[in-house]
């Protein structure tokens, strides 16, 4: 059996930035604190904890004095820069600089909009990063999961749009269509998925068909994973989510004679050459 690796697999620059300023942190001090996970694999994460970094809330941040604290790459909502400066907190941001433009621009097109302007967002309500864009306009923006949460908006008014940068690319513009069909006014659209996530469907696509079975290699709380993982079971069925290398069933592979090994942005490519690895053990 043929084993193939995506090419395109294995972290984005935002996360990989991120682990790497951690990792340099940790060699020098030995002890670091992140607020939130740093990355959404919780293999990963553990990986980082046996290093030394503790991994704490936005609670327990609040309690937090006189410390270092590394801002992972989905970006902060400003009021956790407030409290890091009330309380003496010295801040690494790792914030990707995709999500930090993008911060920017929903700023800008909020405090330069049209009378009545609503900024829409398409992103996963409760994420980080989509938190830390509504933050930015002071929690205003309106965010929705997909075309079912249209009605959240008020299509008699001006229509601003962005998307998490994250997201389905194809997902987006099909909601930028229906929004532009409904819109008395003529809606402000934003190219804001990141090109390393809106590159992947094509060829994501063209990967999944190309092999008889797909391994798709994701933590369970990556909503990038989930979405690139949709692609993948549509365009073959006999595509399989796991979030550890002990999930895989040699059972899976009867009859199969090419297997295709993907993930998410937040999947490290060790990772997936764990799981090539391991099926590997099965045949050879």
């Amino acid at each position: 059996m043929q084993i193939n690796i995506d090419k395109n697999a294995g972290f984005c620059f935002g996360v990989e930035e991120a682990i790497s300023i951690a990792e340099n942190k940790l060699n020098n001090a030995g002890s670091l604190i992140c607020l939130g996970d740093i990355v959404h694999n919780d293999e990963e994460v553990s990986r980082l904890k046996q290093k030394g970094i503790e991994f704490v809330n936005n609670n327990l941040f609040k309690k937090i004095k006189n410390k270092t604290v590394l801002f992972r790459a989905h970006g902060e909502h400003p009021e956790t820069y407030k409290i890091a400066k009330q309380n003496n907190i010295k801040i690494i941001d790792a914030t990707c600089p995709i999500v930090l433009n993008l911060q920017k621009k929903i700023k800008k097109a909020y405090e330069n909009g049209r009378e009545g302007e609503q900024i829409v967002i398409y992103g996963k309500s409760g994420h980080a990063e989509a938190i830390g864009l509504s933050g930015q306009i002071n929690d205003n923006a309106i965010i929705i999961q997909g075309i079912s949460e249209l009605n959240k908006i008020d299509f008699a008014k001006p229509i601003t749009i962005f998307s998490q940068t994250t997201m389905s690319n194809r997902k987006y513009l099909q909601i930028v269509d229906k929004i532009s069909e409904k819109a008395k006014y003529e809606i402000r659209f934003n190219k804001t998925v990141c090109g390393q996530v809106s590159y992947r469907d094509n060829d994501l696509e063209k990967f999944a068909k190309e092999n008889d079975i797909i391994i798709f290699v994701s933590g369970t709380k990556s909503s990038n994973g989930k979405m690139l993982y949709e692609i993948c079971k549509k365009h073959n069925p006999n595509t399989y989510f796991i979030s550890s290398v002990n999930q895989v069933d040699k059972q899976w592979f009867n009859n199969v004679n090419t297997c295709g090994i993907s993930g998410a942005t937040s999947t490290p490519i060790s990772q997936i050459e764990a799981v090539k690895k391991q099926i590997e053990n099965y045949f050879y």
